[in-house]
């Protein structure tokens, strides 16, 4: 099932996530739900926040690489940062038509456990390290407009507040916050 993407503004996307255990109710289809979500959005990754479940969870579908990455991460924790950085622009499946340069370590690794529970620690460089540190900020309440200057934040408030309010629309189910 495709499930709405969440749009910036939303408090889940600021809320602190859970840890998920194999007994956690629905995992499966969550986890079936938000590939769904991430195929029909042609997005590269999605957090479980950003369909409204407050859990430790991610997608990357990063097929733009030699050896592509598709990989759903639980309970990921990144243990290493590289001081070497990159900046690139980066988009965001809830925040539709908007983009921004980002900087980021080029190289992380991450401890986190796949769909069947196994654990892994793996290192990242490049595009999928920066795939995978963008949906770690979704787990985390933080999107990458935090990342940004203050200037950049401030040009971008007028952009920001349009898509909270639904006034971009995607080609994709999305769930704006409720106006009061």
């Amino acid at each position: 099932m495709i499930r709405p993407i969440i749009a910036y503004g939303s408090p889940v996307l600021r809320e602190a996530t859970q840890q998920i255990s194999r007994d956690t109710p629905g995992l499966a289809q969550l986890i079936a739900d938000m590939w769904h979500t991430l195929d029909n959005a042609g997005g590269v990754g999605l957090a479980a926040p950003q369909v409204n479940v407050p859990v430790r969870l991610f997608l990357v579908d990063n097929r733009l690489e030699d050896a592509p990455l598709r990989q759903a991460f639980l309970n990921p924790l990144i243990i290493m940062r590289s001081a070497a950085v990159s900046t690139d622009e980066e988009g965001c499946l809830s925040i539709p038509g908007l983009t921004a340069m980002v900087t980021r370590p080029e190289t992380i690794t991450i401890r986190y456990e796949d769909a069947s529970f196994q654990e892994h620690t793996r290192t990242f460089s490049g595009m999928d390290a920066r795939i995978i540190q963008h949906e770690y900020d979704h787990i985390e309440g933080r999107l990458y407009t935090d990342l940004l200057s203050p200037l950049s934040r401030t040009l971008l408030k007028h952009k920001l507040r349009a898509v909270s309010k639904g006034r971009f629309r995607p080609g994709y189910p999305m769930q704006f916050p409720l106006r009061s």
